[in-house]
């Protein structure tokens, strides 16, 4: 599912994912070290043939691929939802790729607009999110949007070829 959604935050617009948005710009982010520092893509390089097989597999399911743009359209980002429609849960990631957008509380508004949006959602109870500890941007986010530390998997990754606990975070409707 990628067309159906269309959320208006403070700062940001959030919408559908779609091939038109696999842009130079939207595969960069992906092969920035930078911008995926603290993701598992970091071990992938991408290029539009990859993005459009990512892109393809959440048609026909319940899951979200969201492309994060700011109100006058400049796209920046993207999220993704993976619902479990069975349990009524959603967990949720976010990447700001273009980094002059970084810590200009964009992230923060597509966050909290994505949340409030599936928590209203009646298939929706619980959202989830995990992130690695060490990434402090991450972890703020997640603490400012409401979300609960539930567990942490400790030594769970490696970073710069030291373990790093990954934390888990929750929010029921």
């Amino acid at each position: 599912m990628t067309g159906a959604v269309h959320l208006l935050g403070r700062k940001v617009q959030l919408d559908g994912f779609t091939p038109a948005d696999i842009t130079p710009a939207y595969v960069g982010w992906l092969n920035d070290p930078e911008v995926v520092r603290f993701s598992n893509q970091r071990f992938r390089r991408h290029d539009v043939e990859s993005c459009r097989t990512y892109l393809s597999t959440f048609q026909d399911s319940a899951n979200l691929f969201l492309s994060i743009k700011t109100l006058d359209g400049i796209s920046i980002g993207t999220m993704t939802a993976y619902r479990s429609v069975a349990h009524g849960t959603a967990d949720i990631g976010i990447m700001i790729g273009d980094r002059a957008f970084w810590g200009g509380g964009y992230g923060q508004d597509a966050w909290n607009t994505c949340i409030a949006w599936l928590l209203e959602q009646p298939a929706i109870r619980k959202v989830t999110a995990g992130t690695l500890a060490c990434n402090g941007g991450m972890v703020r986010l997640l603490e400012r949007s409401g979300m609960v530390l539930e567990g942490t998997r400790r030594g769970q990754e490696l970073v710069d070829g030291e373990p790093q606990d990954i934390v888990l975070y929750g929010k029921f409707a």
